[in-house]
């Protein structure tokens, strides 16, 4: 049997050690197999039968599994494949994508992010060995307390979800290599978390807010909060803007690029916007246009102040010698405003959240508020927007229901 070792946490929570031997590997290293596992009963007697069973179903999976390794490289050695560490994949399958220009620097900073904790859970394992059990309990084990060294809670389910997209892109190369025969991550899901609420200016909030602005706020900040919440543009695609996006006889502004910032490495970058979808061209108020036009003017006026040390970035969103603005500036401005003028502060993408949730209530169809926001499926929408969505179901109903009493009063009475 697996053999058990209690252990009591920082936080008073038990736990118990499972550990089983299945033998020795070619070098003469033992075979280990390890799962922390966490009892529901409360009784000490019933806490003890249900550790033990839980073992016995530990011990007897372990041993499943490993069989099954065994037959894979055995079929494998047959068939002359050599199977490799996970690490070694891994490395490889970097190496390709990147050489091949198959990310985007974004998506390069974040799979790198990812190395360090898989590395450490599955880098020495052979690529065959991992299972659906073994990456299944890597993500359970991201999810407790702790993991999150800024925050010490666990990782949030999106942050899992990177660490399960980068584990299922080795495999899939792993596969494409001849390694292994299928994908272990298929079936693999994010552990169950409460969702963070999100938190969206009201339309009163955000009419207070926007009077200030427009009284208060230089040119270039008002402008970068009206994209996002008339427009329901992302911060990076509103920093991205120049001003041959725009087609003023139409009335029409093209986001085809982003502005980002990831670390003091990378420096402030342009790169493509989320999803081919997300490239889309919007049709902007004309009050907008026309602080786009003064927006110029002022920064010509600059232009001429600074002379030689003017950088002509074509750019809406400049510092003060036409540099592009780090896109982070925007967030903490709004923040010290709204903080001196007694305003709620609700972040910049919250300003996204109130373009659709207004849309939607307001009527505007599912389809069209995916298209607005460069959704790649109208299903992300309706998923993110689920309490918008339900709201408006809600009204729908209702207004069929009272739609079919008043026919059926109006018959009674005739």
């Amino acid at each position: 049997m697996a053999n058990i070792t209690k252990r009591v946490l920082k936080s008073g929570e038990v736990r118990y050690l499972f550990r089983v031997s299945l033998g020795y590997d070619e070098s003469g290293k033992q075979i280990v197999k390890s799962t922390y596992y966490s009892p529901q009963a409360k009784t000490k007697a019933k806490i003890e039968k249900e550790v033990n069973r839980a073992a016995i179903l530990f011990e007897e999976q372990a041993k499943r599994d490993y069989e099954e390794q065994q037959r894979i490289k055995e079929e494998q050695r047959l068939n002359g494949i050599t199977s490799k560490k996970f690490r070694d994949v891994a490395d490889e399958y970097l190496s390709v994508s990147e050489n091949t220009g198959d990310w985007k620097i974004s998506t390069a900073i974040r799979v790198k992010s990812c190395r360090e904790r898989v590395y450490a859970a599955l880098g020495d394992m052979n690529v065959d060995e991992i299972t659906y059990r073994t990456i299944q309990h890597f993500v359970i084990e991201l999810s407790k307390d702790g993991v999150n060294q800024k925050t010490g809670k666990g990782l949030a389910k999106k942050t899992q979800k990177h660490y399960i997209s980068f584990i299922s892109c080795v495999m899939r190369y792993a596969i494409t290599c001849g390694i292994i025969k299928s994908n272990p991550c298929a079936e693999v899901k994010p552990t169950k978390g409460v969702e963070k609420e999100k938190d969206i200016y009201s339309l009163e909030e955000f009419q207070a807010l926007l009077s200030a602005l427009e009284t208060k706020a230089p040119t270039e900040y008002l402008l970068a909060f009206m994209f996002m919440a008339f427009l329901g543009m992302r911060r990076g695609e509103v920093m991205g803007l120049e001003y041959k996006d725009f087609n003023f006889d139409n009335q029409t502004v093209t986001i085809s690029r982003t502005s980002n910032y990831r670390n003091k490495e990378t420096g402030i970058y342009t790169s493509t916007p989320k999803t081919k979808t997300s490239c889309r061209t919007l049709s902007v108020p004309p009050d907008i246009l026309q602080l786009v036009k003064r927006l110029r003017a002022e920064q010509i006026e600059q232009m001429f102040k600074c002379g030689d040390n003017w950088h002509d970035t074509d750019r809406l969103f400049i510092t003060w010698c036409g540099e592009p603005m780090h896109p982070n500036t925007p967030y903490t401005w709004l923040e010290r405003f709204c903080h001196t003028n007694d305003l709620p502060f609700k972040g910049l993408h919250s300003f996204r959240h109130f373009f659709a949730t207004l849309a939607i209530t307001s009527g505007t169809d599912y389809k069209t508020v995916s298209t607005l926001l460069g959704h790649s499926q109208t299903s992300t929408t309706l998923n993110i927007y689920a309490h918008s969505v339900n709201a408006v179901n809600t009204q729908a109903i209702e207004s069929i229901s009272d739609t079919i009493r008043g026919k059926r009063k109006t018959k009674k009475t005739a």
